[in-house]
């Protein structure tokens, strides 16, 4: 489509705009002088005519102070050096040059009334050159737009193709809008390339990522689902007390694992099939978390205060905010040690607070807020902040020498 590389054709866009302002202007230049030539000619001209038959000699020279015009004499008579004098008032021009008598020098005089142009005509003269000046520099910003445009058309073709592309919604067919064999092998062309061959890839990575996700969303719940069939077959069997708890654990660690899977795979989708915006109420789901995490506190002699300040109602995924309280609660749980309670859970009406004394051994990773790794952290804040920010909630965790504080707001 172009011969030339882009910082060729741009110098060559700025070179030739130049040269064709500079061409038209000394057009102009040289009209002007012409011009100027012509009327002082055609005045003197008719300045004669005026006078005919007796023809006035507008050009005289003068070799004593005697015979210069009364209006020189007073002048003259200052000794002026040699060289060219102009009088407005008296409308003289004055050349003084040397002359065979030492004593004074010789005067040309050209009397110019009648050949200068007068003062409403310089004006008008002025106005035309300034509207001269005008439309040249209006033809060259002109000049210089179509010119430039022409030159930096590549770059606002791919601009614009990729500015068709939604980066949210990328498909396995966008990279092909780039079109990168229509530019030629320059700067724009390199980049055009480079931009298709990125979305190429970024396209093939969703396509496998789509693929993983629609096969694990089948394998992953298959071996869920004959492990909670087995629970349910041993629940109907005659077991002691302690196959009776064993069965509860393994029965609330299948829900976990279930609901945990569930919300990974809808992490990875793209879509989430609108289930981000129902309406749930907190403090059911504060009630179950504790009940799921109780077992953590066996042992520790630890109470759990909850202070409900008022019957909030969230919108999001109910799923995504359980799994998330209950990473809360049971983080709580897990590092607060024997008679280092209580554990307070404040329930505001648009923020919910678990509070847990803090104690030396706690890792740092619970106390950074950008910390993703899940040792001491269930799934991680990475994943708590996602869950969060895929419903338009916001986390954070502060903590003290005395506290840690977990903050999940909506």
């Amino acid at each position: 489509m172009y011969r030339h590389s882009l910082r060729k054709r741009v110098a060559i866009a700025f070179a030739l705009c130049v040269a064709v302002l500079s061409i038209v202007w000394g057009f102009a230049f040289f009209a002007a002088v012409r011009l100027s030539e012509d009327r002082v000619l055609t005045q003197q001209l008719q300045v004669a005519a005026d006078n005919y038959p007796a023809i006035t000699t507008n050009l005289r020279g003068y070799d004593t102070l005697d015979n210069l015009p009364q209006s020189l004499k007073q002048w003259a008579q200052t000794n002026p050096e040699l060289g060219l004098y102009e009088f407005d008032s008296e409308e003289l021009h004055v050349a003084v040059i040397a002359s065979n008598n030492k004593q004074s020098p010789a005067f040309v005089v050209f009397d110019v009334a009648g050949i200068e142009a007068s003062s409403s005509e310089d004006w008008w003269l002025l106005l035309i050159i300034s509207g001269v000046v005008g439309t040249l520099g209006m033809f060259g910003f002109g000049l210089g737009i179509v010119v430039m445009r022409r030159a930096v058309a590549p770059v606002t073709q791919l601009a614009k193709a990729v500015a068709d592309i939604d980066p949210e919604k990328l498909s396995s067919e966008d990279h092909k809008r780039i079109d990168s064999s229509r530019f030629t092998d320059d700067e724009v062309g390199m980049l055009a390339r480079t931009i298709e061959q990125t979305l190429e890839r970024i396209s093939a990575f969703v396509a496998r990522e789509r693929y993983f996700t629609d096969s694990a969303s089948h394998e992953l719940r298959t071996p869920i689902t004959v492990i909670t069939g087995a629970i349910e077959l041993l629940a109907q069997s005659s077991l002691s007390i302690a196959d009776e708890k064993a069965l509860d654990r393994i029965r609330r660690a299948t829900v976990d694992m279930k609901t945990t899977i569930e919300m990974f795979l809808w992490l990875a989708r793209e879509s989430d099939d609108g289930l981000y915006d129902e309406q749930f109420l907190v403090m059911p789901l504060v009630n179950q978390a504790i009940d799921m995490q109780r077992h953590l506190l066996s042992g520790k002699l630890v109470d759990v205060e909850i202070k409900q300040l008022t019957n909030p109602i969230v919108h999001g995924h109910p799923q995504a905010f359980s799994i998330a309280l209950n990473n809360l609660v049971r983080n709580a749980f897990e590092h607060t040690l024997t008679d280092q309670g209580p554990i307070i859970i404040r329930i505001k009406e648009r923020e919910l607070l678990v509070t847990n004394q803090a104690h030396n051994n706690i890792e740092s990773s619970c106390i950074s807020t950008e910390a993703s790794s899940p040792h001491g952290y269930g799934l991680g804040l990475g994943i708590v902040k996602r869950l969060c920010e895929r419903n338009g909630w916001s986390f954070s965790l502060l903590a003290d020498e005395k506290n840690v504080v977990a903050r999940l707001s909506w």
